[in-house]
């Protein structure tokens, strides 16, 4: 085990300590108060500053972030909120929108409200409120490596409808200063069912200030709305906060490595010693990055959101022959890897490997 740079055995810690979660481990309670009142939550600590918070009723997704006390991520003013106030009906979702590390949406709808086949979808779908069935925490040893890892299973199904399953593993190695999500999706019906899936990785204060930039392998770069399109030549830049400011989204279409993933840092010289954010995916299960920029006072926030497809309702996704479907019994799954960059020179070669890929794929 790494711990502040320094290697030791697992016999070394067990001499220094009386237990593993005083350098490392996981800790398990509910959160109380308002609307926060009984949700499960999970602190993490991987013993070398990196540490955060999963939320087993609400999907797994994970809130706080922080590394070395530095906080990583935006806070929504609604708080942690309750599964049980979801109603999925309009734009209930962002009633409970705590942002955060990861804010997984799907996995029947993304975008806006709407009625497909005289079914109504709520905004980003349900399965952020969806509480984790079968939740392990599974950390132990293995040689002389804390391995921190966490499971559980989330289900959409409906009676004469669809049947979605979400297996959901987070595993983060004691000493490392990341944690990669592995997503399995499974179609358990019998008819072929729609598919969408988002993750919602939020950057905010102190990471994200006027000196952060977004660099990334992106192939090309489309605005959303004619907002986004005038300004996308600013897309990597950021401001200070402002009075107003309406959102942008850009959608990337992303490029690979050699191993088949994409990557993107959010990258800030001026904090600490330079302080980055960096974030990879699989490009066969989620071949694009959704970009979500707002300067807003109070909602500051950068997100970087690996998906399957382009960020639109299902009507509209249909209507434009994009909509992702599952045959019966089939899975995709989807790893995402999320991680810190520290100091000056993690920054500059982080951002050489993305050059890199981006001139490699250039010559081919």
């Amino acid at each position: 085990m790494d711990i502040f740079g320094k290697k030791y055995s697992k016999e070394q810690i067990e001499h220094y300590v009386g237990r593993i979660g005083q350098v490392a481990g996981s800790r398990h309670y509910r959160l109380t108060g308002g609307k926060s009142e009984g949700v499960r939550a999970v602190d993490v600590n991987a013993g070398n500053g990196f540490k955060f918070t999963i939320l087993p009723d609400r999907c797994m997704d994970i809130s706080l972030c922080t590394y070395k006390g530095v906080n990583l991520v935006y806070q929504g003013e609604t708080g942690e909120v309750h599964p049980s106030y979801y109603t999925g009906v309009g734009n209930d979702w962002m009633k409970g929108f705590f942002a955060g590390l990861v804010t997984t949406c799907g996995l029947q709808n993304l975008s806006g409200f709407c009625v497909d086949e005289g079914e109504p979808y709520g905004t980003h779908g349900d399965i952020s409120y969806v509480p984790a069935q079968e939740f392990k925490d599974l950390s132990r040893w293995e040689g002389d490596e804390y391995i921190l890892e966490f499971e559980g299973v989330m289900e959409e199904s409906v009676f004469f409808g669809s049947k979605l399953i979400l297996r959901r593993n987070i595993k983060s190695v004691a000493g490392e200063r990341k944690l990669i999500i592995t997503d399995k999706v499974e179609n358990a019906g019998m008819k072929k069912t729609p598919f969408v899936i988002l993750y919602h990785i939020n950057a905010g204060f102190p990471l994200l200030d006027e000196h952060t930039r977004l660099v990334l392998t992106s192939k090309k770069v489309w605005g959303y709305d004619q907002k986004s399109e005038e300004n996308i030549d600013q897309h990597q830049a950021f401001d200070s906060p402002q009075q107003e400011f309406p959102e942008e989204n850009f959608l990337h279409t992303m490029v690979s490595d050699e191993s088949g993933r994409y990557h993107a840092g959010i990258l800030n010289p001026h904090l600490e010693q330079g302080l980055g954010m960096y974030i990879s995916a699989n490009a066969d299960a989620l071949p694009y990055i959704s970009q979500w920029k707002s300067a807003a006072n109070k909602e500051y926030v950068l997100a970087i959101e690996p998906v399957n497809t382009k960020v639109a309702n299902r009507v509209q996704l249909r209507e434009e022959g994009i909509l992702p479907y599952l045959n019966p019994g089939e899975e995709k799954e989807m790893v995402v890897e999320i991680g810190v960059l520290e100091g000056a020179q993690q920054l500059l070669a982080f951002e050489n490997k993305v050059n890199c890929i981006l001139e490699g794929k250039a010559r081919k």
